[in-house]
């Protein structure tokens, strides 16, 4: 078994996760208010309230009715604690149920925006809510809490959720039938750091400058006099990691770039510039394109296509470890996100919606051990660390950029052709977005190559060629995105240098999907 490597935070918030959609966005909002804080699946809590001994505890919503046999639940450790527990929506009902109150279903569901009436001040919303006022919040629940466990006070209302605000001040227990943590909610982060900050008594002292030191410690302590092996793509993650794990161990780091031939005109190139010229790694080149291309020729499902490539870089990886000789640590960028979407909260067959090629155990048989320094990070964080250890700000501000590649930029089946085709619109597409001045206002931006021909009309000759979709989004932090409002007039510019410059292209779209319901990439 691969150790999994953690910081240790004394002043830490644990996120129990019932199944929400949304649950990251607690934990986003609670680093913001600059507190540690991890998300644990519910029936993974016990341990992880064990091994955290967090100050305090949030419950996140979920999409299963308390009212349900065998539905999830909160464990009781949490409640013998002490800890101040903060429970929003279904954790609200758990909570309540399971320290002696009564929740009903088949109530009038209340979904989307709610007026709360604040009926008693609380260090919840203190220097926030007034009482006797109305504000906004988010509902999104059909159950609803009917009878108040003992000790709890009805703080705030809304027509449709009697007990929205329902606390026990003395034991410290704070639930909401909206959600604070949606930007929907105007408040909710201001509660959410009331929480943490007046509630918990936590200060605002988790920075990344204190994870850089504690996770170069962390690092040293794992890898010992090891050697290790870093998996450099060129993007954000894999960078910094890089940087974290060289300012930890020097030159017992050795760094591959795979050239999978799914990477941006000159990609490979331009890295192997940067890291050569600014830092002193020790950096290698493996050319491994004719390899990857030949075995995802002609390759349509995405999930194949992904787990084709996710296990030819166990391979190459397996093979220069050996090259190297005596590397003991295969070094990785996983981030949180990643961790996250690829648990199943309920340790069941729940919906899988992508799978993650760098997030798991390598097989035991390269016995090696993963060092994985940004698996408890968001992108945004990365970005602020990888600051934190000098990177320039045109590196960091480059837009996300999938570990498949192009691959799955490529819908249908993939050859060198259609691959080449997507390099250049995708280079088109990003200088022009360079030339408007729109990069770091735009979170990321590529070209799709459909499997899609048309029929276009160029000169006095009939065409017969693919269709290019342009996709730019904005987001905070991926887990949502809305499609990026281009006007018009650079909309046509792109499309006609694209048709124009690119032999293949005949037709230009742009896609207006938000995330949800679709996701960011096309596959």
């Amino acid at each position: 078994m691969n150790e999994i490597l953690h910081t240790t935070h004394p002043d830490s918030i644990l996120i129990i996760d019932f199944g929400s959609q949304v649950t990251q966005l607690i934990a986003r909002r609670v680093r913001e208010a600059g507190v540690y804080c991890e998300i644990v699946p519910f029936q993974l809590a016990d341990d992880g309230f064990a091994r955290m001994k967090p100050k305090g505890v949030i419950f996140s919503g979920g999409p299963d009715s308390v009212t349900r046999e065998g539905s999830p639940r909160a464990p009781q450790a949490v409640f013998e604690s002490g800890v101040p527990i903060l429970a929003i929506c279904y954790g609200q009902q758990t909570l309540c149920l399971q320290i002696g109150g009564q929740v009903e279903g088949g109530h009038h569901r209340e979904f989307g925006r709610a007026d709360v009436e604040i009926l008693k001040s609380s260090p919840l919303f203190e220097g926030i809510w007034e009482v006797g006022k109305k504000y906004p919040v988010w509902m999104s629940h059909g159950d609803r809490v009917t009878v108040a466990p003992e000790g709890f006070e009805v703080i705030g209302t809304s027509p449709n959720a009697p007990f929205a605000i329902c606390v026990n001040e003395a034991k410290r227990y704070y639930t909401t039938m909206f959600h604070p943590e949606v930007v929907h909610t105007p408040d909710g982060a201001k509660l959410l750091s009331n929480f943490v900050h007046k509630i918990v008594g936590l200060k605002s002292d988790w920075s990344m400058a204190a994870y850089r030191a504690e996770m170069v410690q962390k690092i040293r302590d794992q890898v010992g006099s090891g050697k290790v092996i870093c998996a450099l793509s060129g993007g954000v993650d894999s960078s910094v990691a890089a940087l974290l794990i060289h300012e930890a161990i020097g030159d017992q780091l050795s760094c591959i770039l795979v050239d999978h031939g799914l990477m941006r005109m000159n990609e490979a190139a331009d890295v192997v510039a940067m890291f050569r010229e600014h830092y002193n790694l020790s950096l290698k080149l493996v050319d491994a394109s004719d390899r990857f291309i030949s075995q995802l020729e002609g390759e349509a499902d995405p999930e194949t296509k992904r787990k084709t490539i996710g296990r030819l870089f166990i391979e190459v990886f397996e093979e220069e470890a050996k090259k190297i000789g005596g590397a003991d640590f295969l070094a990785q960028g996983t981030l949180y996100p990643d961790v996250i979407e690829s648990v199943s909260f309920s340790g069941g067959p729940s919906v899988t919606i992508k799978s993650h090629h760098n997030v798991g155990g390598l097989p035991e048989r390269m016995n090696m051990q993963l060092v994985e320094p940004l698996r408890e990070l968001f992108k945004d964080e990365v970005r602020v660390l990888g600051r934190e250890l000098g990177l320039p700000d045109s590196f960091i501000g480059r837009h996300p950029f999938p570990g498949p590649g192009l691959a799955i930029r490529c819908p249908g089946g993939i050859t060198r052709e259609k691959l080449d085709i997507l390099r250049q619109a995708d280079a088109i597409y990003l200088d022009e977005i360079r030339k408007a001045g729109l990069y770091d206002t735009i979170w990321q931006a590529f070209a799709v190559l459909l499997p899609v021909q048309t029929v276009g009309v160029m000169g006095d000759g009939r065409t017969y060629e693919f269709v290019c979709a342009l996709r730019a989004v904005t987001s905070v932090d991926g887990m949502t995105a809305d499609f990026y409002p281009y006007d018009m007039d650079f909309l046509g510019k792109t499309a006609t240098r694209i048709i124009n410059e690119v032999k293949g292209i005949n037709r230009v779209v742009y896609d207006v999907t938000s995330k949800p319901p679709g996701t960011i990439e096309w596959e």
